[in-house]
Order: C-alpha cells, then sequence, then structure tokens
C-alpha cells in the first residue's frame, strides 16, 4: 500500500496524510491486546503518525504498551493542559511539568516528538506561563516541537505568536470555519497543520441525536446541511469528507480515530484507491457551507 507523505511544515517531518487519534481507545476503555492489534498492523501498514493526550483517560499508556518498543517507526504526538488525575488546576505550571513526566513515562520515551497545548484560551496564550512551560520541555530535550491545538481566534494568535511549530485545529465537512479564517494564516505563516475531527465523528451514521455529546454539535449541523455524499455507503461516505478535509491549503495530516483492528488500514487503502476529490465536489460542500452556516458555527473543540 502507498501511503500519500506530507511534510509537515517547518518541522520537517514527512507525516502520513491519514494519522491516528487515540482519543477513542482511551474514552471507550479498549482493552490492551485490541489495541497492540489495532497500532501494530497500522504501523505495519505504513502510519507514521500517533496523536494523543493527557486527558483521553489511559489512552497514552494503552499506546506506550502496545507500540513503546517500536519508537522509531512512527512520530508521537501529546498534549498537555488539563489536571487529569493530578493534582492542581487546569493550567498551573506546576501540574503541566508533571503532567508532562507522566505522558513520558505512560508512552514509554523520554522525548515525543509534538507537545501540545491543549486548546486554552487566548488570554493564557497572551500571559505567557503555559507557553513557557512548553517551550522549556523543547528546551531540555522532552520535545522536538511545539504545537498549539485549538480553533478560532485563539488558534489565530498562537500563529502569529511564533512561539508555535504546529497548529491542530477543527476541519471537516461539518466545520469550516478554520478554512476561511485560520488555515490560510498558518499558510503565510509556515507552520504545520493536523486537522482534528476530519470526518466530523462520522456523526450522519445515525438518523437521531446521537447520545454522545462530543457528536451532537456535529450532528446538528449535518442535518441541515443534507450533503447528498451522505446518503452513500459509510465507507464511501467517509472517503468523500476525508479527502474533502485533506483537500485543503495548509492541512498536512488528518487525525482519525477507531477501535476497530484493521480500519486503518481499510481508511487508508480507500485513500489510494479512490484519490484526491473532484474540484466540483469540493466547490459543492463549499457552497453548501456557505449557504446554510449559521453565525455560531464556529470551530468545535
Amino acid at each position: 500500500m502507498r501511503v500519500e507523505k506530507r511534510t509537515l511544515g517547518r518541522t520537517g517531518m514527512s507525516v502520513t496524510a491519514l494519522g491516528y487519534g487515540g482519543a477513542e481507545i482511551g474514552f471507550q476503555h479498549v482493552a490492551q491486546p485490541v489495541v497492540d492489534r489495532l497500532l501494530n498492523e497500522a504501523l505495519d501498514a505504513g502510519l507514521n503518525v500517533i496523536d494523543t493526550a493527557e486527558c483521553y483517560n489511559d489512552s497514552e499508556g494503552l499506546i506506550g504498551r502496545a507500540v513503546g518498543r517500536r519508537r522509531a517507526d512512527y512520530y508521537l504526538f501529546t498534549k498537555v493542559g488539563h489536571a487529569h488525575n493530578l493534582e492542581g488546576e487546569n493550567w498551573s505550571p506546576s501540574m503541566m511539568r508533571e503532567s508532562i513526566e507522566r505522558s513520558l513515562r505512560r508512552l514509554r520515551t523520554d522525548c515525543v516528538d509534538l507537545l501540545q497545548l491543549h486548546s486554552c484560551s487566548e488570554d493564557l496564550l497572551r500571559a505567557g506561563e503555559v507557553v513557557d512551560v512548553v517551550l522549556q520541555a523543547r528546551e531540555s530535550g522532552k520535545t522536538r516541537f511545539v504545537g498549539y491545538s485549538g480553533d478560532g481566534d485563539a488558534a489565530i494568535y498562537a500563529i502569529r505568536s511564533g512561539a508555535f511549530d504546529v497548529l491542530q485545529t477543527s476541519v471537516s465537512v461539518a466545520d469550516q470555519e478554520a478554512i476561511d479564517r485560520v488555515l490560510p494564516v498558518a499558510v503565510e505563516a509556515g507552520i504545520g497543520v493536523i486537522a482534528k475531527r476530519p470526518v466530523a465523528n462520522a456523526a450522519w451514521r445515525t438518523s437521531e441525536l446521537p447520545e454522545e455529546v462530543y457528536h451532537q454539535t456535529y450532528w446538528r449541523r449535518l442535518q441541515k446541511l443534507g450533503y447528498e455524499f451522505l446518503g452513500l455507503p459509510l465507507g464511501e461516505a467517509v472517503s468523500v469528507a476525508l479527502r474533502f478535509t485533506l483537500a485543503q491549503p495548509g492541512v498536512h495530516t488528518a487525525i482519525v480515530g477507531t477501535s476497530q483492528p484493521g480500519r486503518w488500514s481499510e481508511n487508508a487503502a480507500r485513500l489510494e484507491a479512490d484519490g484526491p476529490l473532484s474540484a466540483e465536489t469540493i466547490e459543492a460542500i463549499r457552497g453548501r457551507w456557505k449557504e446554510v452556516a449559521e453565525a455560531d458555527w464556529v470551530g468545535d473543540t
């Protein structure tokens, strides 16, 4: 299988356009043997980007136990900022430093490739203390690069501050604010961009409002957007949604989570087989968004 790679901005990392997001395995408490199989099969198929966070329950631990021994085979990204099972408040510098050390232990490494601030406010970015923590982590060799994960005005400030190497932001058929406001700023600055929630959680899968709150905003938007492609079989519809995200200027990798072994390879194979999305389809999706999107349809963290 030929897996497309793109250079992640000025980091120089050649990353697979389809990455893996570790939230789902953590929040769904996926069993370790399943994660072992899932991640090792994906790495064997060509995956080289694994993204997680300190607050995705035991996601970091699951990943470390599954593929820590293969550390040279992939780029490892994590996030910091939330006091998940740690003393202290969110964004406390002392808590963040402790959290970084815990992440390294869980991930079974002494250095991650990217350490990201996990969607803190613009006010916190401007105050500078949280930025200093990740910059100090880079200086001490605990991360190669630093990034900001977030949306809207805070993401724009993070880019323009010059402090970060990479931005992770929401881009999908149900979340297009960044296409107009954020991605052009990132392209101008030359920083790497990771698209999070790139298939809008496939929230259209159900005809009823999903029970999981995390999926509800996109479900409501998609009900109003009513894209024609949503009527395709699920795999085909996911392919359209994912190729739309990857077609946006400035996007280097899109992280998709799954708890199903073999699913990453299936998605990668479909991307290879389907090829780039046509300009006509992209324009139709963009046009429908511009026609229907409401003023409060901002980046959904």
